[in-house]
């Protein structure tokens, strides 16, 4: 074992370092011309309508203490804000983008206010009965939204999508919205991922307040509130439900030609050729389910190498929407020697990965625009890679989109939370005695920072919530609990409760150590020994993360700081390193059994410099083909 880099890597804080304010180059772009047309594009690509408006853009704000909640001096619903300037939605306060730079604590509110306008075509939509849903699709961590003082919603938890319906509010005069929040960060037992107030090492920054799309949509008055999508490649079927207040009278449905690497309904134009010989049929006993039944002769499969989607338009009476799904199967199986495989398609499918924390240094948990999104999943692509962990953080559904179109699996973390973790029991030691871990139940709910009856209950709530917001993603091949014991609890029944919420994923029930011996990998975390391959005969083995190679680029961090599990001066010496790593320690572990691994990581985030692209995405660390060590790949390049 490298003791000195282990000894070196300890996590330590430094809130009092000021963060360098450092830009991609999209987000000096908006900038630069001080936009604010940000995030224009629908943001819920398998749930698509037409009649959309975007609410992303200037907002007034305000800071107050939470104390004034119980005085005559606090802010009533209703009356305008004594607004302190203007924040840049969905950028968060914390961040350069935001316009705003302050961080919200755990004892203050942030509020949010703006008056919208409707027009005439809005009115007479109201007219015919339309309904009018106002999204939020993410606001960290308690929000309360009012309209013209009425409290029309409030939600807890700060990764997930929540709506509220404007119609009985919308008429000729403007209507004041006003959102309050209160984010208690690692405060408390909530869900929060790495954010802390305390940064430092492997955490950082808490952000807070709206910090994914604001928009509002005009349904009928009975719509498809949700749709679940199960293609089953094996039968050349996939499955619909829908979900809405009253039954539909009439339901149908065009299946298109698939697509392959091309936006699923590009903007502005029509869709592709209709695919034909396809039937729909309700399923009896089950209300709004159909089976939609495809033509053998026209099975595309989804891979990374050829991301097929089939993009479709679903009718439900008058509700019309747009969407897409892909026939693939992800499951774990064994090979010709009966060695557990994670397989594709039902064949065994290497899964060479990168773990993706998901963050930027000018929009921190927020991406500066959708071309960012896009130019990490053709990064990653581009250097070999197949697969993203997108690490204790969920993104918005554009993200997955891109990565369902451009062909790269998606492991998916839960968001960790729990009270503040015991940093020697849940990560020294076990980096110092691995085996002791496969020993420790995670019943002892002290000890994983779980104590908390409310806060287990509330996690657990939001894992299932998060199983279905994501369940028709196909890129999504399998889903992670728990990482490193951060919050962890009763991780092999999770693991069961998601195998039964989502039936058709793997699950990786405890990725590092503290392994239950449930789910269907066995995960390990190794970055200070020689990387070997441990089965155990019934569950696929991967190496969920390794490497961690750091190399500092002056000018591309946001602190001088440098946290990493190995330190190289050049991106020569780390090209040099990381090959070696790959093609001498990893590749020939795929014999032994050897199903996946997951390389830390894909950017560097503050501290850690362990990224292969700087944190402002300007430098590649590791050589591609086609270019020089350390060489800058701009936008669009």
């Amino acid at each position: 074992m490298n003791l000195k880099d282990a000894v070196a890597s300890l996590q330590q804080s430094h809130p009092e370092d000021s963060l360098i304010p450092l830009y991609t180059v999209w987000g000096e772009e908006i900038k630069r011309s001080d936009r604010e047309d940000v995030w224009q594009e629908y943001p819920r690509p398998q749930l698509q309508r037409d009649n959309y408006r975007m609410l992303n853009g200037r907002w007034q704000y305000a800071f107050t203490s939470a104390a004034q909640a119980e005085s005559t001096s606090q802010i009533l619903p209703g009356t305008p804000i004594p607004a302190q300037g203007t924040i840049l939605v969905p950028f968060s306060p914390e961040s350069l983008l935001s316009g705003v730079k302050r961080q919200l604590q755990p004892e203050e509110f942030l509020w949010y206010e703006k008056s919208i306008s409707f027009s005439s075509g809005e009115l007479a939509r109201k007219a015919r009965g339309q309904r009018c849903i106002l999204h939020f699709d993410a606001a960290d961590q308690q929000a309360a939204v009012y309209a013209d003082g009425r409290l029309l919603a409030s939600h807890t938890g700060g990764y997930l999508p929540f709506t509220a319906d404007l119609t009985d509010l919308v008429s000729h005069k403007p209507l004041l919205l006003q959102v309050q929040i209160r984010d208690h960060s690692d405060t408390s037992y909530h869900a929060r991922g790495k954010q802390t107030l305390n940064r430092g090492g492997m955490f950082y920054t808490a952000q807070s307040g709206i910090w994914q799309s604001v928009w509002y949509e005009w349904v009928p008055d009975n719509y498809v509130k949700t749709l679940k999508i199960t293609p089953d490649m094996d039968k050349g079927i996939v499955m619909l439900e829908l979900k809405s207040d009253k039954a539909f009278s009439h339901v149908s449905c065009i299946m298109f030609e698939p697509v392959c690497r091309e936006e699923a309904f590009p903007k502005g134009s029509s869709p592709k050729i209709p695919l034909e010989g396809i039937s729909i049929e309700a399923l009896p006993g089950r209300p709004g389910a159909f089976i939609v039944a495809l033509p053998g002769e026209s099975l595309r499969l989804w891979t990374p190498e050829e991301p097929y989607l089939y993009p479709f338009a679903l009718t439900a009476d008058e509700d019309t929407i747009q969407s897409y799904f892909a026939l693939r199967s992800f499951t774990v199986e064994p090979d010709e020697k009966g060695i557990p495989r994670f397989c594709l398609n039902h064949r065994p499918y290497f899964l060479h990965g990168l773990l993706d924390q998901g963050y930027w240094p000018d929009g921190l948990m927020t991406a500066p625009c959708d071309e960012a999104f896009v130019w990490d999943i053709r990064l990653a692509k581009e250097m070999g890679f197949n697969m993203l962990r997108k690490h204790i953080k969920l993104e918005p559904l554009r993200w997955y989109y891109h990565c369902d179109r451009l062909g790269m699996i998606v492991w998916q973390d839960m968001v960790s939370g729990g009270s503040t973790y015991h940093m020697p029991l849940v990560c020294y030691l076990p980096t110092l005695f691995p085996h002791i871990t496969a020993h420790t139940k995670d019943h002892h709910y002290r000890l994983f920072s779980r104590a908390d009856q409310e806060g287990r209950r509330s996690w657990e709530q939001e894992c299932l919530d998060t199983v279905e917001h994501l369940y028709n993603v196909p890129c999504l091949a399998a889903w992670v609990p728990f990482n490193e014991g951060w919050g962890q609890f009763d991780a092999a029944r999770i693991a069961d409760l998601v195998k039964e919420k989502d039936p058709t994923r793997p699950v990786d029930h405890a990725s590092g150590w503290f392994d239950q011996k449930g789910g269907d990998f066995r995960s390990i975390h190794n970055y200070f020994r020689p990387l070997k391959v441990k089965p155990d005969g019934k569950r696929a083995f991967v190496i969920s993360e390794y490497g961690g190679f750091a190399c500092h680029i002056p000018g591309h961090s946001s602190v001088e700081r440098i946290f990493g599990y190995r330190k190289y001066d050049t991106p020569e010496e780390m090209t040099e390193a990381f090959q070696t790593l790959i093609h001498k320690q990893l590749f020939p572990l795929k014999a032994a059994g050897l199903s996946g691994a997951v390389y830390t990581q894909l950017s560097d985030v503050e501290e850690e410099v362990n990224g292969l692209t700087t944190y402002d995405r300007r430098v590649i660390k590791v050589t591609l083909r086609s270019q020089a060590p350390g060489g800058h790949r701009e936008k669009g390049s």
